[in-house]
């Protein structure tokens, strides 16, 4: 077990006078029972139901809450006190009862703490469950982010630096270094822990296969029919080679499948939070909203799968070097698992920006809104280049400050477009994007107008 900074999220749902019972969203594997379980150390009494266990599950076919609530406490051999009291009702996809009675957790026992998660359970959602409206709240959890990762590894003082947007000459090289483990080996825990123990890829390869199984076998379980599943089975198989790219439905990973057949097979993986389709915006102004109408960039849960599935892991195993032109869409990728970890929104997403004009393309990484304003972001894995794409959306838009993520130091400048536009621009190493926001407010808004 380490630190999750979900936790903080749970510990402001447990002190909010509107608590509702809460529904932690994520794919199977990204450590929402763990930290349910490190956050029951908050309560005195602590009730862990997993519905794939009969007895558990057989609790719920109660037909009258009050009684649910005394076999309940009465099993468990634990006091009826609903103030101290966290249930966790796990894998609850198994039964559309026990959603139903969140409902009734809600009116009828508002000083219980109730949080429930399941695997696939928004794919079940179309199925055969239908959540209380109004009665309900969500959290989403992802991966590991850096700053998690670097708790995993014990790296306290590297933390320290980067909590306090402090980036030192001598520590560029090691933090570096830090950032490429965490780009080759992704954020799903127990890939982090057994590397934190054994810095041996080879078992972390165990760890990406057998997830892969478990997603195709779960996800298949809701396939509306055979073949269905067949072209979900291949959809997902190739979304860990192509990601990072932009897609078309038609013949997705060299197949004669429809874009129909893709684009369901698509969107049943995106229920189960193992991708998501990213489509750009060609906004130049705010609200930069998704023009559905282009073609989405595709992005999988975790990049340590990615690698792994994709081929590139022996060989950013042996480079080593962030700043390899090869690996770009890497560390492009890595960078959007990141920005993805700082909301716990199931309703956020990732963003990127495209001009598609004769002459005058171009493409922007992302999109970061922060604060109700929102900063484009250039990923670099050098520490050179132009900034070409950047610059065209500053010149188009009314946005004048700017972010570079690349694998140079810390800086801060005033810079000019082709086109003579003005425009601030910090340059982070990437190892410091679990600070962007803290930058922003520093660099950016303290000092609007200096």
């Amino acid at each position: 077990m380490f630190p999750r900074n979900i936790l903080h999220e749970l510990e402001n749902w447990k002190k909010s006078r509107y608590r509702k019972p809460l529904i932690l969203r994520g794919a199977r594997q990204v450590g929402k029972t763990t930290a349910v379980e490190m956050f029951s150390k908050k309560f005195k009494q602590f009730v862990h139901l997993n519905l794939d266990k009969k007895s558990d599950l057989d609790l719920f076919e109660n037909d009258n809450f009050d009684r649910l609530l005394d076999s309940l406490f009465y099993i468990k051999g634990l006091e009826k006190d609903y103030r101290n009291t966290l249930i966790f009702i796990d894998e609850i996809q198994n039964s559309p009862k026990a959603v139903a009675y969140l409902r009734y957790f809600y009116e009828n026992a508002p000083d219980l703490y109730v949080i429930s998660a399941g695997s696939l359970l928004e794919t079940s959602i179309d199925f055969k469950i239908s959540f209380p409206v109004g009665r309900c709240e969500f959290l989403k959890m992802n991966p590991l982010s850096f700053r998690e990762f670097l708790d995993a590894l014990k790296e306290t003082q590297s933390a320290e630096l980067i909590d306090n947007c402090d980036f030192p000459e001598y520590a560029h090289d090691k933090l570096t270094d830090l950032f490429c483990d965490y780009a080759l080996t992704g954020g799903m825990p127990e890939a982090v822990k057994v590397f934190a123990e054994t810095k041996d890829i080879i078992q972390i390869n165990k760890i990406y296969e057998s997830l892969l199984i478990s997603y195709s076998d779960d996800i298949e379980k809701y396939a509306k029919s055979s073949n269905l599943g067949k072209i979900i089975s291949h959809s997902l198989k190739s979304a860990f080679i192509l990601a990072g790219s932009r897609i078309k439905f038609e013949g997705f990973g060299n197949t004669n499948y429809k874009s129909r057949e893709i684009g369901e097979a698509l969107r049943t993986l995106e229920k189960a939070m193992i991708l998501n389709l990213v489509y750009p915006s060609t906004e130049n102004n705010h609200p930069f909203m998704p023009n559905l109408r282009k073609s989405p960039r595709l992005h999988v849960i975790d990049t340590g799968l990615l690698n792994y599935f994709s081929g590139i892991q022996k060989e950013m195993f042996l480079s080593r070097n962030i700043t390899d032109g090869k690996l770009g869409r890497i560390y492009e990728h890595i960078v959007g698992q990141e920005l993805a970890a700082k909301s716990f929104s199931p309703l956020h997403s990732i963003a990127f920006w495209v001009r598609e004009k004769n002459q005058s393309s171009a493409e922007l990484d992302y999109l970061y809104q922060y604060n109700g304003r929102v900063y484009p972001v250039e990923v670099k894995s050098g520490t050179t280049g132009t900034l070409r794409s950047l610059m065209q959306f500053v010149d188009d838009t009314q946005i004048t400050d700017a972010v570079r993520v690349y694998s140079g130091k810390f800086r801060i400048e005033f810079a000019n477009t082709a086109k003579g536009k003005a425009f601030r621009l910090m340059s982070i190493p990437f190892y410091a994007l679990p600070a962007l926001e803290k930058l922003i407010d520093k660099y950016f808004i303290q000092n609007k107008g200096n």
